[in-house]
């Protein structure tokens, strides 16, 4: 049986030194040539067994035989780790390196990371990065066990406070992790490597630590099929010639092999005009009549319109194959009755995000790959109908179209190029338009209001009086019933005006004109500074219930009327 090469993902927060990684493995110095430092594209590396061997002079040494035929390494950009990297059914990587920065420990991104190896049961190893930014830290033996036990007794401290709160951390999301000398069952327990990308120190002890992962975990599972399956990376473009980067990831492709490629609605065939394959240790292509994964391919296809980065691909000989795939994508992509508007720039990472909202029990109505539409919108106005939560647009790493900004006006929309950040920021959209929708039926029940009375604008003194007041607290509504300082019942207001204008409403610090029927302002209002709302007991318990919802001001105004009613009944509201 021919087994293939593992496929490993380099994963983790942003400047934690992925890169690094991959460059200290390979011995190349891309790191440097990325702009700003952070890697702007996916890169897959070809790594034969015998450069293994050579790289990582312990496997010998520790009597260990490969049977793998290499490694292929995938480098991901870190916000967007995992999410254009899946195949059927799952993640396309066999094994993944989570990089850690020891000196920063787990962030955000990192525990995104984890938490999606966790659903797809991904075997890991954590490399924890920047051992030499650790102050003092000096490399002192080849030996990475060695090194930390000749560091000077402050620097060794340091190292292991480090170390344990990174495994506190670990811990919490489920993992006994342990430094990799001491892993005695790697079932259970998770290896930590430290290491330095950029010194190479513990880089041998980590590429043990991976075949001995792929021996151990993954053997039965490399026999290569008889069908060639890929997933498409990117379509870059050189001149005027548009190029896919693939990675095959099962079976063998011949140059004479038909393709279907599974788009979002229905699976596009294509022959293929050039297919060419990744050098080991290189970022160049040669052009191969046929290939074996697992490897990193270039395409040319004859029909390639509809293709996009994260669709999976095949080789077929029938419909009814054309017939499953298509199938298995519809599966992959099921929306609910009700719920969200989500975007995404790519097959692979519209599931990703499916997957996540799905983790916070978010329902997803509608789901498609490419920028925000008029559509979408649409879509979206109509969610304000039935759920006001579900009325947003959520866009991973897409943005929105001239037709659809410009009918938007009433229609949050929530973009971002970072997972988690934009799934925080649903969660918190979400929590402020409950609370909004939970205020606005408090609020419909009664209405919380101080007003200060204005005597030097008195315009009718009596049946109705109409004179000015200032909004002190809360909000003013027309048709409200209000009482004195003394707890009396004054007037029901009949209108309410602004700048000669009616009006039903009046915020805090707004200054109006109130008509009130039955009132003589001389004979009873003359000497009264402030007027209130009339609440009855059971309304301002039930404002009192949720007062996380009100304004300190409301609360504030809320305290005052209990005060005057209790003048009269000592228990009110108590």
């Amino acid at each position: 049986m021919k087994i293939r090469q593992p496929i490993i993902t380099v994963a983790g927060h942003v400047d934690h030194g992925k890169t690094t990684i991959l460059d200290s493995i390979r011995k190349t110095g891309i790191a440097e040539a990325e702009a700003g430092g952070i890697t702007q594209k996916i890169s897959f590396t070809l790594f034969p067994v015998e450069k293994i061997i050579g790289r990582c002079p312990l496997i010998g040494e520790k009597g260990i035989i490969l049977e793998i035929p290499g490694f292929l390494f995938i480098d991901t950009p870190g916000h967007a780790a995992f999410t254009n990297l899946r195949k059927r059914g799952g993640s396309l990587a066999d094994l993944a390196i989570l990089v850690i920065d020891i000196n920063e420990g787990i962030k955000p991104q990192t525990a995104e990371v984890i938490e999606i190896l966790k659903i797809h049961k991904t075997p890991f190893v954590i490399a924890l990065n920047k051992l030499d930014n650790i102050s003092g830290w000096q490399q002192q033996s080849e030996d990475l066990k060695q090194n930390i036990e000749k560091q000077a007794q402050n620097i060794k401290q340091d190292f292991q406070e480090k170390l344990f709160k990174i495994q506190g951390s670990l811990h919490s999301h489920g993992f006994n992790a342990v430094p990799y000398w001491d892993v005695k069952d790697f079932s259970s327990n998770l290896a930590l490597v430290p290491c330095s990308g950029k010194t190479g120190e513990g880089i041998p002890e980590l590429l043990m630590i991976l075949c001995g992962l792929s021996q151990k975990f993954l053997k039965g599972r490399l026999t290569l099929g008889k069908q060639a399956k890929g997933v498409i990376l990117e379509i870059k473009k050189q001149k005027s010639i548009n190029y896919i980067e693939a990675i095959l990831y099962d079976g063998s492709l011949k140059k004479s092999d038909k393709l279907a490629i599974a788009s979002f609605d229905k699976p596009t065939t294509s022959n293929i005009r050039i297919l060419e394959e990744v050098l080991p240790l290189s970022d160049k292509f040669q052009p191969s009549q046929e290939v074996h994964a697992a490897t990193g391919i270039r395409l040319q296809l004859t029909e390639q319109e509809d293709v996009l980065s994260g669709m999976p691909f095949q080789t077929f000989k029938s419909e009814e194959e054309l017939s499953q795939l298509s199938k298995e994508i519809t599966e992959g992509i099921k929306t609910d009755k009700e719920g969200i508007i989500i975007k995404a720039d790519s097959l692979g990472s519209l599931e990703a995000l499916m997957l996540l909202l799905r983790q916070e029990n978010i329902k997803i109505g509608k789901a498609g790959i490419g920028n925000i539409t008029k559509s979408d919108v649409i879509a979206a106005q109509t969610n304000l109908e039935t759920n006001k939560l579900d009325a947003i647009i959520v866009g991973f790493n897409v943005q929105e179209d001239e037709e659809a900004r410009e009918i938007s006006k009433n229609i949050k929309i929530l973009k971002d190029d970072v997972i988690y950040k934009l799934i925080e920021n649903l969660q918190k959209f979400r929590e402020d338009k409950q609370k909004e929708i939970h205020r606005q039926k408090l609020m419909s029940l009664a209405t919380i209001c101080k007003l200060k009375v204005l005597p030097q604008f008195v315009f009718h003194n009596s049946n109705p009086a109409i004179f000015g007041v200032a909004v002190e607290g809360g909000s003013l509504k027309s048709g409200i019933s209000l009482i004195d300082q003394n707890g009396e019942d004054v007037a029901r207001i009949k209108a309410v005006q602004c700048e000669g204008k009616t009006v039903e409403s009046a915020k805090q610090g707004e200054e109006v004109a109130i008509s009130l029927p039955g009132i003589t302002f001389d004979r009873q209002l003359k000497d009264t500074e402030y007027l209130y709302s009339n609440i009855s007991e059971v309304q301002f318990r039930q404002f009192k219930e949720h007062k996380e919802l009100l304004s300190r001001e409301e609360i504030s105004v809320l305290q005052e009327i209990a005060q005057i009613k209790r003048k009269e009944k000592p228990t009110w509201g108590v």
